[in-house]
């Protein structure tokens, strides 16, 4: 591998053609006898694993960069490389300034000594003299606000203590790059919103973050570019909101596997769901501001008259844990006959930041049948909604109705 100190202040990080692979033993030789018999009959005793493949990409001095990806992707392999844990079968990866990897909580703490001693610990392994950690000790134990646990052995802090000065080493060391690896969620509820008003002045400060993720909501929040990797390859790099799309997409049924259910269903009688939009004041949205009420509307088409009460309007939260359902009225004699039509369906907005989708269903006297699928996907900020076009805005699905 070859690191570089970079001259162009313009670049913090630059991985170029990048791909590292693991050997994997399938048997062990119990004895050298066994292993030149192995030897001799062409039997090596281990498969190649390639875990990363061609990886190019860079990151901008002050950007906060998100890396997202599936388990076994490859994510925590780049970071380890990015951080010189790993060394790549070839390209290169070029630095400018001291970067500080933080890629698991704790490691390298001896639970025998004091959290005093663990801290000027953990700082030397990172790469920081007495001198430096001398200059932010005050600020790293009022972060962790365990000052008066400080002098006791780390055996006898609990599990969220640890979490704690641990994060608050990593993010008070003044490195010029800080890499994380999925460490937002940590410690008790007030920490994680001392943790998230730290990374928004982290923003502020135009500081270089790369951050490793499954959280949706935070590549959103926090993210100035985001990348998704897909079994060793970069398969998006750009706009954080498009990556989050994208890596949810990766959940979805392939598409040749929709199309062979659909195939399996009568043709005879069905719903066809032409449309899902999510509006304020008449403006397709994707992201809402928290509090902001607005309306879902379903153009549908259907070749026999059903009852108005039968059709769902049903949505979950990025946990999939239901949040919603509505009916299309709570008039149960009405019926539309059958043709176009269109169903407007008014929330109110108490729901909390996140990840938020939208099924729209169909009620029987026998069973719920969902007529389409994440047919619509909007976010809910903290701050002012941006106006965006809805994803899968034409989508049509066909179902039996019985």
């Amino acid at each position: 591998m070859t690191v570089e100190k970079e001259t162009n202040r313009a670049i913090a990080l630059q991985v170029a053609n990048v791909a590292k692979s693991f050997r994997l033993p399938t048997e062990r030789a119990g004895s050298l006898k066994n292993a030149i018999f192995n030897w001799i009959r062409g039997i090596r005793g281990y498969r190649i694993q390639h875990v990363l493949k061609d990886i190019t990409f860079d990151v901008k001095e002050g950007e906060f960069f998100g890396i997202v990806g599936k388990n076994g992707s490859g994510k925590s392999t780049l970071l380890k490389l990015i951080s010189q844990i790993y060394t790549p079968d070839h390209g290169t990866i070029r630095t400018h300034g001291k970067l500080v990897p933080f890629i698991e909580l704790g490691v390298g703490f001896n639970p025998e000594l004091t959290g005093r001693e663990n801290v000027y610990l953990n700082g030397a392994m990172l790469g920081f003299s007495n001198e430096e950690i001398d200059a932010m000790y005050d600020d790293i134990v009022a972060f962790a606000e365990l000052n008066e646990f400080m002098e006791q052995k780390l055996k006898n802090y609990s599990s969220g203590m640890q979490v704690r000065l641990a994060f608050s080493i990593a993010i008070k060391s003044q490195g010029d790059i800080l890499v994380l690896d999925e460490v937002l969620a940590v410690g008790d509820e007030a920490f994680q919103k001392k943790c998230q008003d730290y990374f928004f002045e982290a923003k502020r400060q135009k500081k270089t973050i790369i951050l490793v993720t499954h959280s949706m909501p935070d590549v959103r929040r926090y993210c100035d570019r985001a990348m998704l990797i897909q079994d060793g390859r970069i398969t998006k790099i750009g706009d954080p909101d498009a990556v989050a799309d994208a890596y949810s997409d990766s959940f979805l049924p392939p598409k040749e596997v929709i199309e062979a259910q659909e195939q399996e269903k009568q043709q005879s009688h069905f719903i066809a769901i032409e449309s899902v939009t999510t509006e304020i004041d008449s403006s397709v949205q994707k992201f809402l501001a928290e509090g902001e009420n607005f309306d879902i509307r379903v153009q549908f088409e259907t070749d026999r008259a059903i009852p108005v009460s039968q059709l769902y309007l049903d949505m979950y939260d990025g946990r999939n844990v239901p949040v919603l359902s509505m009916p299309f009225s709570e008039d149960k004699k009405k019926e539309l006959q059958a043709g176009k039509h269109e169903a407007v369906f008014s929330v109110d907005n108490v729901f909390a930041f996140g990840d938020y989708r939208i099924n729209i269903a169909l009620q029987n006297d026998s069973e719920r049948v969902v007529l389409s699928e994440n047919a619509c996907r909007f976010h809910i900020k903290g701050f002012a909604a941006e106006v965006m076009s809805v994803v899968n805005p034409q989508k049509t699905v066909k179902v039996t109705i019985r």
